[in-house]
């Protein structure tokens, strides 16, 4: 059931959906795949986080710790749809949409629900196009999969962040006091 979220009247999109391989601003041969089953990628996945950077924590995420990251993960994995950027066969970025609903049976229908979005990219790989590559990719395979509303949240001084959910079709819809909330609508990628 859709929640009380504004959602822009007309859909973004279509996006591209995964995999690909496209080369990122630096020359580097970067792999973006759709997980199927969050487990096939858990270890590259929590492995990448355990490399993040605390200072580019997020409202509280990524966890710290290697046992806090799988913990983190596999509560969030199992009804997530999650979008992989891959450098030489190891993780370097991760985007998910979560259900934003506490009945697993409306996931399990695809019904009408909101899902959230949060991207992360290694320190390393940031300001070469892969957060962009991953954002298109990740609305791209929710679109495959019948997802229509995404929002999310972003702290408001986070320019950078704030100008690519702009540029792919995401609009502001309210603020906190240190957040920006942000929405889009997807059109079906078909």
């Amino acid at each position: 059931m859709v929640g009380t979220r504004q959602y822009p009247d007309e859909p973004s999109g279509p996006f591209p959906s995964p995999p690909t391989t496209r080369e990122d601003r630096e020359g580097r041969s970067i792999e973006i795949r759709a997980l199927e089953a969050f487990d096939d990628a858990l270890e590259d996945v929590v492995e990448m986080y355990v490399q993040f950077s605390p200072e580019d924590r997020a409202q509280g995420i990524p966890p710290t710790g290697e046992d806090r990251i799988r913990n983190w993960l596999e509560t969030i994995g199992g009804d997530s749809v999650n979008v992989v950027a891959y450098h030489d066969e190891s993780a370097v970025g991760h985007a998910m949409l979560v259900p934003d609903t506490e009945d697993p049976s409306a996931i399990e229908d695809n019904a009408d629900i909101e899902w959230e979005l949060a991207i992360f990219v290694l320190q390393d790989y940031q300001r070469a196009g892969i957060g962009t590559q991953l954002l298109e990719h990740l609305l791209g395979h929710a679109a495959d999969v019948g997802i229509e509303r995404v929002w999310l949240t972003v702290e408001r001084w986070n320019n950078p962040a704030i100008a690519l959910y702009e540029r792919v079709g995401f609009e502001s819809t309210g603020t906190e006091s240190f957040e920006q909330e942000m929405a889009i609508r997807l059109s079906d990628s078909n």
